[in-house]
C-alpha cells in the first residue's frame, strides 16, 4: 500500500484537521462534533443544505460546503456513511430558521441515518425536507430509476440548490429546485484500477490488468459491462450514448457537461473523454453551453472516470452559474 498516511485509524479526522487548519475562515466544526463540519459564519435567513457520506471522495462531500453550497456536512469514515448524531450537529448548526434540506446520494446506509437524524431534528424543532441524488443511469434501469446511485451529479445538484438557498428561497422551493435538477441529469462513468482502503490496505475489488467496468459505483460497487480497455472515444461512445438514451432530451436542447476524474486520471485524459463528448451530443442535436473538467468527485486513487449531462433551461442556468464559494470549489 503505496500511500501517505499515518495510523489509518486516525485517517479522517488526521485530514479534517488538515482541511480546517487551511481553511479557519470559511469552514468550522460544529458544537461537540468533529466530524459535522459547517460553512463559517451565521446561517440565519436561509435555508441550510446538509448533505454527507463516507469520507474518500473528496471534493465530495466537504468540498462543497461554502457560499452558494451546501452549508454543512457529516462525514464518515471511508466508504462509511456518518451517524445520526453527526448528522444531527450539522443540520442543528446549518439552521438559520428556515428549515434544513437533506440532499445525497441514494445508498442504504446514508438513508437509514438521514432518516433518523431528521426525526431527532423534529424533536429540536427543526423543519427538514430529503433529496436524493439517483443519476447513475447504469445503476438501474429506467422504471427503477429512484434505486440509482448518486454519483458526481451530486455536484451539480449541490450547486442549483445551494444558489437556491443562497438567495433566500423557502425550503420548499430550494428542495423543489434539487428535485428538478437530479430529474434533468444523468451520469455514467467508467473504472479502470480499484482503490485501496487505508484500514483494510487492499482494493476494493479486483479488475484485471488492461481491462475496464463500465458503470462501476464510486465504492467499486458492480457496473454493467467488463472487457478489455477500449480506445478513450470508445468509451465515451458508451457512456454518452447510455446517459442520451435514457435521458432523451428534445432537439436543440441546451446541456451542460461534468467530465469528472475518479482519482488517479489524467486531466489530459479527461480532455479526450469532453472532445468526444463534445462531438457526439452535437450530433445528437444538443448544444454544450456550460461545462466541467476535473476531480469533483473522486474514490481515493482510483483511475477512472465520469460523464455527466444536465439539460439545462432558463432556471437552472441561472443557478449554474450563480456565484459559489468553498474551499474546493469556486464559480
Amino acid at each position: 500500500m503505496r500511500k501517505l498516511i499515518n495510523d489509518p485509524d486516525n485517517f479522517v479526522d488526521e485530514v479534517l484537521d488538515g482541511i480546517l487548519l487551511a481553511h479557519p475562515d470559511e469552514l468550522v466544526t460544529a458544537p461537540g462534533e468533529p466530524r459535522a463540519i459547517v460553512r463559517a459564519g451565521s446561517p440565519a435567513g436561509r435555508v441550510g443544505i446538509v448533505t454527507g457520506g463516507g469520507s474518500g471522495h473528496l471534493p465530495v462531500f466537504l468540498g462543497y460546503v461554502g457560499i452558494g453550497l451546501c452549508s454543512g456536512v457529516a462525514v464518515g469514515n471511508v466508504f462509511s456513511s456518518p451517524s445520526a448524531e453527526q448528522i444531527l450537529a450539522a443540520t442543528k448548526a446549518s439552521d438559520g430558521g428556515k428549515g434544513v434540506l437533506y440532499l445525497f446520494g441514494n445508498y442504504g446506509g446514508d438513508v437509514m441515518n438521514f432518516g433518523l437524524a431528521a426525526d431527532l431534528a423534529e424533536f429540536e424543532g427543526i423543519s427538514t425536507q430529503t433529496v436524493l441524488v439517483h443519476d447513475d443511469v447504469l445503476s438501474a434501469p429506467a422504471e427503477k430509476a429512484d434505486t440509482r446511485r448518486g454519483v458526481a451529479g451530486m455536484v451539480l445538484a449541490y450547486k442549483c440548490a445551494g444558489a437556491a438557498a443562497e438567495r433566500g428561497d423557502s425550503l420548499p422551493e430550494v428542495a423543489r429546485i434539487a428535485v428538478k435538477a437530479i430529474a434533468s441529469m444523468r451520469t455514467a462513468g467508467v473504472g479502470l484500477s480499484p482503490a485501496i482502503l487505508p484500514a483494510a490496505g487492499k482494493p476494493t475489488f479486483e479488475l484485471p490488468d488492461g481491462d475496464m467496468e463500465i458503470g462501476i459505483g464510486i465504492h467499486g460497487e458492480p457496473g454493467s459491462h467488463r472487457g478489455p480497455l477500449e480506445s478513450a472515444d470508445e468509451v465515451a461512445d458508451r457512456m454518452v450514448n447510455a446517459i442520451m438514451d435514457d435521458l432523451a432530451p428534445a432537439e436543440g436542447s441546451e446541456v451542460m457537461v461534468l467530465v469528472n476524474g475518479l482519482g488517479a486520471t489524467p486531466l489530459e485524459e479527461l480532455y479526450l473523454l469532453y472532445r468526444r463528448a463534445h462531438q457526439l451530443l452535437a450530433e445528437r442535436g444538443s448544444r454544450i453551453v456550460r461545462k466541467y473538467i476535473g476531480e469533483y468527485a473522486t474514490s481515493l486513487e482510483m483511475a477512472g472516470a465520469s460523464i455527466t449531462v444536465l439539460v439545462l433551461d432558463r432556471e437552472l442556468t441561472e443557478l449554474i452559474d450563480a456565484p459559489a464559494s468553498s474551499p474546493f470549489f469556486r464559480q
